[in-house]
């Protein structure tokens, strides 16, 4: 598979690259990156041909921008598609000395708050068009509306009911003038796509976790209708946290935690059918979402330049049709999943 071949994403007439970069990493989630090696990885990427970029605010409380943008704001603006998100809001801490992430391990040393209202968005817009050093993105996504960052259903419906009295008019406003290209959403729980399609007119999806090597749940309801409106989709964590990654291992990470028994053996099962066909697990998890039309582009983390090149020499990786077939065969793949030619 060609990891620079272009799609289009939905109907938003963007062009991705089917291999993309994500940025959530960049932020120190998993481990501290020295500021040469950010640097480093993500000249990699666009050296290697990869012209689509993901960042937002909360990776690394807003590093993970700076140093995304501090490479491609030297780079023609013509050259690469940009998304950021919308949804957090970030000040000075209230005591400087004494703020401590929750989340991040490294990162930077400022406090968000939730905003999914109007002047949210666009002071979220804005502050990420400055953190960036560039005047335009192409895509806005509204990010974590779900239950696992607003944890009850009284807290994600107050949070929606902002985003309809506000929040959405500013997204549309900003796509009417041309300021952006598309609309999206992303998802880190499969049923929230069908609460996005009933109320919104959204350009695409950035799917975090469902849809996957290790879960196709979204085959049965979401994307049937995300295809049936041309609504578009990218992937944004192809190897599920890691453990696609690294293979079923100690300490594999699943869902941005320590893998069950369960998501082991799994994977140790895909992971048998893949070495049968002398495929790396990587590869197949890293090809197999671009077998479903709705997908524009997958973009799979990286802090290392080494990484952005196994990323794109699994990508070039020739895979049988059989291993789709015996994954299937296994019942270790959905029976209807669409597979890359």
């Amino acid at each position: 598979m060609n990891p620079l071949a272009t799609r289009e994403l939905g109907r938003t007439g963007v062009n991705l690259t089917q291999l993309g970069f994500g940025g959530a990493h960049l932020g120190e989630f998993y481990a501290l990156v020295d500021e040469a090696d950010a640097r480093a990885t993500v000249e990699t990427a666009y050296g290697f041909g990869i012209r689509y970029f993901d960042t937002a605010p909360w990776y690394g409380n807003t590093l993970s921008e700076h140093r995304l943008g501090h490479v491609l704001r030297r780079k023609p603006r013509t050259t690469f598609a940009l998304s950021t998100k919308i949804g957090r809001v970030y000040s000075r801490p209230g005591d400087p000395t004494s703020f401590r992430s929750e989340f991040w391990l490294g990162g930077l040393p400022f406090e968000l708050r939730f905003d999914y209202g109007y002047d949210g968005v666009m002071r979220s817009y804005e502050d990420s068009l400055m953190r960036l050093g560039l005047n335009t993105v192409d895509l806005l996504v509204i990010h974590d509306l779900d239950f696992l960052y607003h944890q009850t259903e009284e807290a994600v419906a107050a949070r929606f009911a902002e985003l309809e009295g506000g929040g959405w008019r500013a997204l549309q406003e900003l796509k009417r003038t041309g300021h952006v290209k598309g609309i999206g959403a992303g998802i880190n729980e499969g049923p929230m796509m069908g609460r996005f399609l009933d109320r919104f007119e959204i350009d695409f999806f950035l799917v975090a976790m469902p849809y996957t090597l290790l879960d196709q749940g979204p085959l049965d309801d979401a994307f049937p209708r995300c295809q049936e409106r041309g609504v578009g989709i990218v992937i944004g964590s192809p190897l599920a946290s890691g453990i696609l990654a690294t293979g079923p291992v100690a300490g594999a990470k699943y869902n941005y935690a320590d893998a069950s028994p369960e998501i082991l053996e799994k994977t140790r099962r895909i992971q048998a059918v893949c070495e049968r066909h002398g495929v790396p697990l990587p590869a197949a998890a890293l090809q197999f979402p671009l077998g479903h039309p709705s997908v524009a582009a997958i973009i799979p983390g990286a802090v290392t330049p080494f990484q952005v090149e196994q990323n794109f020499s699994a990508m070039g990786t020739e895979i049988p049709a059989e291993l789709w077939s015996e994954l299937k065969s296994e019942h270790l793949l959905h029976p209807e999943a669409p597979v890359p030619d």
